[in-house]
């Protein structure tokens, strides 16, 4: 079942390559929006979009594409999804309209939807279950790396070439990542395939499509929208049933039956929360460094990097906790951290200097690291090899929704706290309306009128909505372990099921 020691080292640095290529991805266009507009004459829309196709596709297709791994070859089916993110990335680096970058960012998504839950699918199968926690600790470092380093990667690229270069930097990452796993990574599958299950994959994909939808359009909207809420319903009626449909056929697309064990729930529910606030937060920080603090898209990026290295120092000190003692303390300790420094995090005014800030970024990076490599771990232990696929899509699946939802509610949140505290008296109402848009539309509005005082008091009601995000989001933490504490049971990482060592990678 496991691959020699030093080659399965080596193939799980070709995966790293590739979940770092779809963690950054992610981010990596929100500091290229200004310029794509100019470029392609695109309007507010159309940017959006060129965001969001990517990861509403990302999130509706990973049950999917992790079942048919299962079925047909995880590494067949991950070079496939390599070769596919790499075609759509030189697509969209050369596309001269916005409706070509959407297109081409939704067939990455279709990529990215392939390899994330197939990498992880892959891990039990090339490491021991003695090895796996640092393995999973690794990978989910690469996917939480990548997000907060795509607006770093980004800022440099259009610093110093075109705004095509944030998406053609993917295709050497994937082709380099393709070649090492094809030489390196065995080929593994359920050793006794079911039939394909298209109904529930129809089902399945339609559903999570319209809550994603709904989600993703209800910031810009309104939660009172008639197309967000009926997009919203009509989404949960679909995935129910698909959930009733899982539950009698013969041959499900997933096994209902893992939300009955502890580690599965539990690791499952705490990786969606933590993502909730990790995306949550990533929305909000950006706009502060950037427009608050007044630094550059580069600047914003690196003044992120304490959150990286607080990610980097926690991941590994989880993994070690959760072999001596179990998941539940770690997961649990980290959903603390995360809680404690946002709610520090959200005593941040005008006057705070970035070095506070950079200090409770680093806290709740340090939580992040801590919760989701065990929370991960917790999920891979509690599935048998030959479903890896289909069950790790699932929890994926949790964390992407749960991130998408995190920029959803906590965006609605800000947008409140932005237009209470904003004080519009004495503007024409056109103008009034630009400026409660946004506070990138107050500044420019100041700055057109020559009114600083507007400028001043936008950027105090942004840090009043910022303040509520931030204690809500420290809430939803807080929250989470309670959850992890009463769900996640005793078990060790060090102490999981007994390996299948005559298995061969292919069953």
């Amino acid at each position: 079942m496991y691959t020699q020691p030093a080659r399965r080292w080596w193939a799980l640095g070709s995966l790293l390559i590739a979940v770092l290529t779809v963690g950054f991805d992610i981010t990596i266009m929100n500091v290229a929006l200004p310029t794509i507009a100019t470029e392609l004459a695109a309007g507010t829309a159309e940017l959006q979009w060129m965001v969001n196709a990517y990861v509403l596709v990302l999130a509706g297709l990973m049950l999917t594409c992790g079942a048919l791994g299962d079925r047909y070859g995880r590494k067949r089916l991950l070079l496939a999804g390599l070769m596919l993110f790499a075609v759509s990335s030189a697509a969209a680096a050369w596309a001269d309209t916005a409706a070509m970058v959407i297109a081409a960012r939704a067939v990455m998504g279709v990529g990215a939807a392939i390899i994330l839950p197939v990498v992880f699918a892959v891990l039990p199968v090339l490491f021991a279950p003695s090895e796996r926690g640092r393995a999973v600790s690794l990978t989910v470092m690469g996917v939480g790396i990548g997000i907060p380093l795509g607006p770093i990667l980004g800022g440099w690229l259009l610093d110093h070439f075109w705004w095509g270069s944030i998406f053609l930097i993917n295709v050497p990452m994937a082709v380099i990542a393709a070649l090492a796993i094809a030489v390196l990574l065995p080929e593994s599958r359920d050793p006794r395939p079911r039939r394909p299950d298209l109904l529930g994959a129809m089902l399945s994909t339609t559903g999570l499509l319209g809550v994603v939808y709904g989600l993703i359009e209800a910031p810009s909207r309104g939660w009172r929208d008639p197309l967000v809420l009926a997009t919203l319903l009509g989404g949960a009626v679909v995935f129910a049933g698909f959930l009733l449909w899982e539950r009698h056929t013969r041959d499900p697309m997933i096994e209902l039956r893992l939300f009955r064990q502890r580690q599965f729930l539990g690791g499952s529910i705490a990786g969606a929360l933590v993502t909730f606030g990790m995306l949550g937060l990533l929305f909000v920080i950006p706009q502060y460094l950037q427009l608050v603090g007044g630094h550059d898209a580069l600047g914003t990026g690196l003044r992120l990097l304490p959150l990286i290295a607080g990610l980097v120092v926690g991941a590994p000190i989880g993994e070690r906790v959760a072999a001596a003692v179990g998941y539940r303390v770690p997961v649990t300790a980290g959903l603390v951290i995360i809680a404690a420094a946002l709610a520090v995090g959200a005593s941040t005014d005008a006057g705070s200097g970035y070095g506070f800030v950079a200090a409770w970024l680093t806290g709740a990076g340090f939580g992040i690291g801590v919760a989701l490599s065990p929370a991960m771990d917790a999920v891979l232990a509690d599935l048998p090899t030959e479903h890896a696929g289909s069950g790790t899509a699932i929890t994926m699946t949790l964390r992407q929704v749960g991130g998408v939802f995190g920029v959803a509610v906590l965006g609605s949140v800000l947008a409140q706290g932005y237009s209470e505290g904003l004080g519009t008296t004495g503007l024409p109402e056109p103008a009034a309306g630009t400026a409660r848009d946004s506070l990138a539309g107050a500044l420019a509005l100041a700055q057109q009128l020559g009114r600083p005082a507007l400028a001043d008091t936008a950027r105090a009601a942004y840090l009043h909505g910022m303040t509520l995000v931030l204690l809500t989001t420290a809430a939803v933490a807080a929250l989470s372990a309670v959850l992890a504490a009463a769900i996640i049971g005793r078990r060790t990482a060090a102490a999981p099921e007994q390996p299948q060592r005559g298995r061969s990678p292919t069953g």
